[in-house]
């Protein structure tokens, strides 16, 4: 009963402090408008001159009239209820709009990370159970991806398998989930392959530190299959930091999707937040900069709940194991 209300604990007090966290964030996005160069009604006239009772309408319509605090209540008490405004590029509810293009980057951020968590963890333990030819090549390859940029990747993948081989299209999200998957395949690539180095390498040094275990040395001893000791003991012991990095990539994919999204010209939140800044529409900059700040919150969340169930032996005090 007692590991009962530990856990209970446990989770009441990371989700406290996730909603708490979340109201001290909310608030910085909200004011970073106020922060910014200019004014917001400079925003707003784009640098019109008017009277000076029509830049009280203004400001009396988005209500700048009012102190601070009760802008961000105001602000706030919509978000709560999924109104997040109204664009002031595309003259519409900004709910709208993340509603229309939320799918297309979900599509992108699950299929990048099947491909991380595939090629991530069998590359790395690859590169582990096989010293030699293999690990070198592996850890050459890895680090040469883990450096490499996302543009850089669109600008390879593109020139390669688009331009050059006609294999795949660079442009729109494709309709259906097959041609949606081909339309996504070279995005999905762009995204992962920095990231896909990265968990290579930590599969790797996780892997490596479990195979040196007296408990592995003790089952090969026994007889036991080098199979069932590589899956039951060492790679089930290794996930603890490969589930916690995974998180940690899974989560900052919601910000590297701008440049993909806009790469290959995808209609997703990345591409949207794009436009929003370039015209300076600030509803929609705050109401996507709260999502992608909500979506690294939760996710965390998920990881330190997972992460004790995995590994038990970190208990309720897991510790972030980065590369």
């Amino acid at each position: 009963m007692s590991a009962v209300a530990g856990v209970s604990r446990f989770v009441a007090g990371r989700l406290v402090s996730l909603v708490l966290t979340l109201l001290a964030t909310s608030f910085l996005v909200f004011s970073a408008i106020h922060v910014a160069p200019g004014d917001p009604e400079s925003f707003l006239l784009r640098g019109r001159g008017v009277s000076p009772e029509a830049l009280a309408a203004v400001r009396a319509q988005y209500h700048l009239d009012e102190p601070l605090p009760v802008q961000y209540w105001r602000w706030l008490s919509g978000v709560l209820t999924g109104d997040f405004g109204r664009s002031l590029q595309f003259r519409q509810d900004v709910g709208g709009l993340l509603a229309a293009r939320l799918p297309t980057t979900l599509w992108l951020v699950g299929y990048a990370t099947v491909l991380i968590v595939v090629a991530g963890v069998l590359f790395g333990a690859l590169a582990a159970l096989r010293p030699g030819p293999v690990d070198t090549t592996i850890m050459v390859g890895s680090t040469v991806a883990a450096a490499t940029p996302s543009f850089v990747a669109v600008i390879g993948l593109s020139a390669v398998f688009a331009v050059t081989l006609d294999l795949f299209p660079t442009f729109g999200n494709g309709e259906g989930f097959v041609d949606r998957l081909w339309h996504l395949t070279l995005p999905a690539v762009a995204l992962a392959m920095s990231t896909v180095g990265l968990l290579a390498r930590v599969t790797r040094s996780a892997m490596l530190a479990e195979l040196g275990r007296e408990h592995v040395e003790v089952a090969r001893a026994r007889g036991i299959p080098p199979g069932t000791v590589v899956r039951r003991h060492v790679l089930r012991n290794a996930l603890g930091p490969i589930t916690v990095l995974t998180g940690l990539i899974v989560a900052g994919m919601f910000v590297l999707t701008a440049i993909v999204e806009t790469a290959f010209g995808l209609s997703g939140l990345g591409s949207l937040l794009v436009q929003a800044v370039t015209a300076k529409d600030f509803p929609v900059v705050q109401a996507i900069s709260l999502l992608v700040v909500v979506a690294f919150m939760v996710i965390n969340l998920l990881v330190d709940l997972v992460h004790p169930l995995i590994d038990p032996r970190m208990g309720r005090h897991d510790s972030r194991v980065l590369p």
